[in-house]
């Protein structure tokens, strides 16, 4: 019986913390998408060629500083899952 209840637990740890991957990677999602939009629509009113290609080289930096913000975040939310996943239960 304790057995079964080890499983069943860790089985739940395991769950909660695929969910909080999955949610993470939804609200990062949302994020990176909603830049994207932000960015076409500064593109839409961009004047010249200048303006265009410095809206492009800032969101290209943005973008790039905050997917490595996120793949730390998210290793971190990984990591921690894994901790909690094989942690003995008292």
């Amino acid at each position: 019986h304790d057995t079964a209840a080890t499983i069943e637990d860790r089985g739940a740890t395991v769950r909660e913390g695929a969910k909080d991957i999955s949610s993470k990677a939804i609200t990062f999602a949302e994020k990176n998408v909603a830049a994207s939009l932000d960015y076409a629509q500064q593109l839409l009113h961009a004047k010249d060629l200048g303006e265009v290609m410095r809206l492009h080289s800032e969101y290209v930096q943005g973008q790039m500083k905050s997917l490595a913000e996120q793949a730390s975040e998210m290793g971190q939310i990984v990591s921690r899952a894994a901790m909690d996943a094989a942690k003995p239960k008292t």
